[in-house]
């Protein structure tokens, strides 16, 4: 979820203007300097670019603070009886000016859907049903239709029901438009996911499909300093830079009954803040040896907008989209029948600590 949009108390989510294969990587596994760019004078940061993960989580903080206490982390838990009903809400942010930008809306309701049942998943929750929440401007009906062909899409592909949902016309309010939804999942009591990792724990990957749908306030700052949205990728000149960024993001629904069937610890969905997420499974160590290349917009990204390598690791996934710690001795079948890898392990440490590439990110 986006900074300021995830559950650091379930049931609550605060969202102020929200900001499979392996490609080859050109990031560099070791980093001489990582608070360095290469030019520093220049370097552009996620909060320079708009977006202050602190100040959104401290604002977060306070909402939860004033609202009370509930149950869950990725979603927000309602016992009833011998399961649960959870709820999780989450929306596209600013990945949708780039939509705007090019006139081109027929992924982000992808977009919409995978971030919220990604964030069930994550809880071992399976998605029931999805309602989303269209605020424009003014009615478009072709960009209205193009987003619901790609709801329909997710929703097919992810095995969930679309059972409405709400579209508000603000002029006063909404300058463009904005896109979020809700899911909603069931999950027996028992299926839940403990959501702690434990140190001797193995730690399986799965490759994001890109930039996924955070980081684009930056994203896009660096992308058009010197460039248009229209201008051929320099890595792959057949494709635009804008149809890059809005590639849509990789649902990981397909690996909940395997995950279940592994008895997975916990799981993480690699989304707002990078890879710092996987500290919401505990305070450990986390020995990232193996991660999937980045794909080569996150270079772009880089080098575009002088970003420097720790800054990237804090905001993107860089090339990993899901991250789930299970028994080491359950990891390697668990990453044959997912088509996925074992990208580290977790070790005791007082701090919740990520170790990648050289970085050390808490």
């Amino acid at each position: 979820m986006t900074p300021g949009g995830h559950f650091n108390e379930p049931g609550l989510c605060l969202t102020p203007g929200r900001p499979d294969g392996e490609p080859d990587g050109l990031l560099p596994l070791a980093v001489p300097h990582p608070s360095m760019s290469d030019n520093s004078e220049d370097e552009l940061t996620y909060a320079e670019a708009g977006v202050d993960i602190d100040a959104s989580e401290a604002a977060t903080a306070a909402l939860v603070n004033a609202a009370g206490e509930f149950e869950g982390d990725y979603a927000g838990l309602v016992d009833i009886g011998d399961q649960y009903l959870a709820l999780a809400t989450d929306g596209v942010g600013t990945k949708l000016l780039v939509a705007e930008a090019i006139d081109d809306y027929s992924t982000i309701g992808i977009d919409c859907l995978a971030m919220n049942v990604n964030d069930l998943v994550a809880q071992g929750v399976e998605p029931v049903a999805f309602v989303d929440y269209l605020a424009v401007e003014t009615p478009d009906d072709e960009m209205a239709e193009q987003i619901g062909e790609g709801l329909r899409r997710g929703a097919e592909e992810s095995g969930v029901a679309l059972v409405g949902g709400e579209t508000a016309v603000l002029p006063d309010v909404i300058d463009g438009f904005d896109i979020a939804g809700a899911c909603a999942g069931l999950a027996p009591k028992d299926a839940l996911f403990p959501g702690a990792a434990e140190p001797g724990d193995a730690l399986v990957g799965w490759p994001s499909s890109g930039i996924h749908s955070n980081g684009l306030t930056l994203a896009r700052e660096a992308v058009t300093r010197d460039h248009e949205y229209t201008d051929p990728f320099p890595p792959n000149p057949d494709r635009s830079i804008a149809e890059e960024l809005l590639e849509p993001t990789r649902l990981y629904t397909g690996l909940l009954g395997p995950m279940r069937t592994h008895d997975v610890h916990a799981a993480a969905h690699v989304t707002g803040g990078g890879w710092t997420n996987l500290t919401r499974l505990g305070e450990h160590r986390y020995e990232i040896t193996d991660p999937y290349d980045a794909q080569p917009l996150f270079e772009f990204v880089k080098q575009e907008g002088s970003v420097s390598v720790e800054e990237m690791h804090r905001t993107f996934n860089m090339g990993t989209g899901f991250v789930a710690a299970v028994d080491a001795e359950s990891a390697e079948a668990l990453a044959e029948a997912t088509a996925g890898r074992v990208i580290g392990h977790v070790n005791e440490h007082e701090d919740g600590v990520v170790e990648i590439r050289g970085l050390s990110l808490s």
